[in-house]
């Protein structure tokens, strides 16, 4: 048998067939895309054997195929969108749950807004909630072992409700698939969040926990068929269903984001969960992510809120729509640089919202442009929101980057690329 040839494609490194054709499941990251290829680099599932190549069509197949051959390399093709709740929410509800019960027991009128529901027994509504809460948690995540690939096939490919767990792993590639945001089918009413009580809710679409060398490519994060804006309110509140897209947290390490679409959606990217000490400890140091070519569009906040981590964001397309509030959140510790991105703003939304800012962190954000026009973002910022004075000067320069694009050509090209379906 000869030696296998190699190519390299855009976003990475390739092994050829005889035929010369790529085959883009044993694609690794390239070298210097992002922090993903720092040290080791990320090959996912690459080095796979025959008996560790899968083709899945149901969430089963998808768990059984996961849970196979330990941390052997695996790729995992996925066919089609398959469901992780394809019997509805009903079927997850533990015997006795009655959202209308639970609706009348802690209406805010009878219930008040000084107490939680934390000491509500077992057989309470709430009880019965979080029972329920249990059994979707046990049925939509999904935990992806180590040195593994998982990409869709075609363009059609994905999943719809499932919250696919990289926890605590090293070596995993995500590639071509739309994943819908998982809706919580139980949120938890909790009375004292805020002034008036509010709807809290579980299940990012994708979690990086404590994870390392992670390459996430050419897919699409959306909420689907179950947008914010449809979302019905009780007591008063938006009655939220949504998590995340993508939360990178709790000492994750060596991440690269490339050619993804995030849309349409609230809390979009959390890097780091919390300003806690206690959390701090595991994430000094820690929490190297790199963006690129990403469309973050129609989005409200978080692309991303940063703590702690170096997150290297270029060649990134921002499109504010309805209900705008920030892109990137300059949180406790962070060190964001933000370089080459393109915004695209509403009339009425002024470029000093692009940055927010949450805690004391020094930002570089140089070479940026909004509607098509050179802007500082820290001066802007800075000039209309005096309160919040954001200091120049992350401390650090980004050495792992492909080529950088002229940030005029950046709408363009992340339009026609960025996404599930468009591999190449």
């Amino acid at each position: 048998m000869g030696c296998t040839a190699l190519v390299l494609s855009a976003t990475g490194t390739a092994s050829a067939g005889a035929d010369g054709h790529r085959d883009t499941a044993r694609q690794v990251l390239g070298a210097n895309d992002g922090w993903g290829a720092y040290g080791t680099g990320t090959t996912g599932g690459a080095a796979a054997d025959a008996e560790h190549v899968y083709t899945v069509t149901s969430w089963a197949e998808f768990r059984q195929a996961l849970a196979d051959g330990g941390d052997a390399p695996k790729i995992i093709k996925v066919k089609g969108t398959i469901d992780a709740v394809a019997e509805g929410c009903d079927a997850l509800a533990a015997p006795g749950y009655d959202f209308d019960a639970y609706l009348e027991k802690y209406a805010p009128e009878k219930w008040g807004l000084d107490t939680d529901l934390s000491a509500e027994p077992a057989d309470s509504p709430e009880g019965l909630r979080r029972a329920s809460a249990a059994r979707q948690d046990a049925a939509i995540k999904a935990f992806v072992p180590a040195n593994t690939t998982i990409i869709g096939i075609g363009r059609n490919a994905g999943f719809k409700g499932a919250s696919l767990q990289i926890k605590g792993v090293d070596n995993v590639i995500v590639r071509n698939l739309t994943i819908e945001s998982p809706v919580d089918c139980f949120p938890q009413w909790d009375p004292t969040d805020g002034s008036t009580g509010n709807w809290n809710s579980e299940y990012d679409s994708a979690v990086v926990y404590g994870s390392t060398h992670v390459w996430l490519d050419h897919n699409t994060f959306t909420d689907g068929d179950h947008p914010d804006s449809a979302a019905p309110t009780y007591f008063g509140m938006l009655y939220q269903q949504h998590d995340g897209e993508l939360d990178i947290v709790r000492g994750a390490d060596y991440v690269t984001a490339s050619w993804n679409v995030f849309a349409d959606h609230d809390k979009t990217i959390l890097i780091g969960n919390s300003d806690s000490e206690s959390t701090a400890v595991g994430d000094r140091g820690h929490l190297k992510v790199t963006f690129h070519h990403n469309l973050f569009a129609n989005l409200i906040e978080r692309a991303p809120r940063v703590r702690f981590g170096q997150v290297d964001s270029y060649n990134n397309h921002f499109v504010a729509g309805p209900g705008y509030s920030y892109s990137f959140g300059i949180g406790k510790e962070s060190q964001l640089v933000a370089e080459h991105n393109a915004f695209t703003l509403p009339d009425g939304v002024s470029p000093a919202k692009i940055l927010k800012k949450w805690n004391e962190a020094p930002v570089t954000a140089a070479g940026n442009h909004v509607n098509g026009k050179p802007t500082d973002l820290i001066a802007v910022h800075n000039a209309e929101i005096p309160g919040e004075t954001l200091q120049s000067g992350a401390g650090w320069t980004p050495t792992l980057r492909t080529k950088v694009d002229p940030v005029r050509w950046v709408p363009r090209i992340v339009g026609d690329r960025a996404g599930a379906g468009r591999l190449r």
